[in-house]
């Protein structure tokens, strides 16, 4: 049977006190939003169906796909309201509608996928997902009748004292069958507070004889609803540990699991030891058996097998090919690549620069648009000088090439294989292969002038 899901998004998150829309903040990486339309993509819905209000132009534009269809709720009517404005963009749909929320980041595509399973095999018009929940007055209870069929959903100021010991509750998460989609028409609206809530449709369904049930299959956690910075930051834990558990049981290991941060579209590979405080973002991609030293933060770059990176470390949107080793206090900027067996050491900084198999640059450096090829060895404190006012231009050394410390390579230049820079040089033209470069004026030792300056200083 197809699905076509609907996700609810049209909540102007007060509570955020942000100029972003509440779905559009990051849980370990990845937007709210985006979580729970990847869950839904899961089922390879035939249709997905966004519902936002005023926020629905820059929502569409995070998205930035054509896979969603988007459905506007002009005034903020409650939850019933907005699945309402979702039909049109259905259409002329037919199978399980899937209702999920756009700020419950953690949903767990299983418990979903059991839902759907039950849903079908039970055929039934309605079924809403539900769970035990240790403090239930934060949610609508799940009410029944004497046979165990679900009646309806109560909110907790309306709940009576014996409803209020009801621990079942419901996660938010509705299956529909496409024909009963008229019982939203049946939906009243709360005097209290002026809005259609969806919760409303499984009293409406057990009125109108339609089969309805509710299934309590769910984690508490896997459905906590983020209404506030709180929830947000205990989202994101929870979310964290989720992924460090994950990696753990694909043979990675943690130092300190608690001081690790890592993004959900992050992948590491086996026997990759990871050191505390590391922050791993983005689409980071770690090969095995590479260690992760502490207080390093990588943001979406491929590292590749048995690779080191040292303390208080940075590499952006950059590749660390296998066996190279990165640190300490380095900084990779985006757009590099330090190849096989290659070295970066303390206070080197890199930027849109391609370091060769094996070469090396140990200390104190800055190599920016620069193409250094294999074998090279970088002195201490050598700079590329890559910008002359008004454009970069670029520096080349090739396979071989010895750069004494304390060098400035003037950019554009190009150093021919296997040649000598001497050390102190600033090199502004061209070094043939093989050749020596040197340019330092010569040295001149004057006797006896610190004495003179003594006696000069005295008078």
């Amino acid at each position: 049977m197809s699905t076509a899901c609907v996700v609810l998004a049209a909540g102007l998150g007060k509570r955020m006190r942000s100029d972003i829309p509440k779905v559009l903040h990051p849980v370990c990486g990845i937007t709210m939003i985006e979580c729970v339309l990847g869950a839904a993509k899961r089922f390879r819905p035939e249709k997905i169906v966004v519902v936002a209000g005023k926020h629905l132009d820059v929502i569409r534009k995070s998205l930035g796909n054509n896979e969603v269809a988007f459905a506007l709720q002009r005034e903020p009517k409650g939850t019933g309201h907005a699945l309402l404005c979702a039909r049109s963009e259905l259409g002329d749909f037919r199978g399980t509608v899937l209702v999920l929320n756009g700020d419950t980041p953690l949903i767990c595509h299983e418990t979903i996928r059991q839902l759907l399973r039950l849903h079908r095999k039970e055929r039934n018009g309605l079924s809403v997902l539900s769970f035990e929940a240790a403090n239930p007055k934060d949610y609508g209870r799940v009410v029944r009748d004497e046979t165990g069929r679900v009646t309806s959903i109560v909110e907790d100021s309306d709940a009576d004292e014996q409803q209020k010991k009801m621990r079942e509750v419901n996660s938010g998460v509705y299956a529909i069958d496409s024909r009963n989609l008229f019982l939203l028409d049946r939906i009243r609206r709360n005097r209290a507070k002026g809005e259609y809530y969806l919760t409303d449709i499984v009293a409406e369904a057990y009125r109108s004889g339609v089969k309805a049930a509710a299934y309590c299959i769910g984690a508490e956690e896997d459905f906590l609803g983020v209404n506030t910075r709180e929830e947000l930051s205990r989202a994101s834990m929870l979310m964290r540990k989720r992924l460090v558990k994950k990696w753990a049981g694909k043979g990675v290991s943690f130092l300190d699991a608690d001081s690790v941060f890592i993004h959900a579209g992050v992948t590491i590979g086996r026997d990759v030891i990871i050191y505390p405080n590391v922050y791993l973002e983005g689409n980071t991609k770690i090969g095995r058996g590479t260690t992760v030293f502490p207080h390093v933060r990588i943001v979406g770059s491929e590292i590749g097998n048995g690779v080191v990176i040292k303390d208080s470390t940075l590499v952006e949107e950059s590749k660390i090919r296998h066996g190279a080793s990165v640190g300490p206090f380095a900084h990779v900027r985006p757009g590099c690549e330090v190849g096989p067996g290659a070295k970066i050491g303390n206070f080197v900084e890199l930027k849109k620069a391609v370091i060769g198999r094996e070469s090396k640059a140990s200390h104190l450096s800055y190599l920016g648009d620069a193409t250094i090829g294999r074998g090279v060895n970088i002195g201490a404190g050598t700079i590329t000088c890559n910008y002359d006012g008004d454009k970069k231009h670029s520096t080349v050394l090739g396979d071989g090439v010895f750069v004494g410390s304390d060098t400035q390579l003037v950019a554009p230049v190009k150093v021919g294989r296997g040649a000598y820079i001497g050390a102190g040089s600033t090199i502004t033209k061209d070094v043939p292969a093989g050749a020596l470069a040197i340019s330092r004026t010569a040295q001149k030792n004057v006797e006896g002038w610190v004495k003179k300056r003594k006696a000069r200083v005295k008078g």
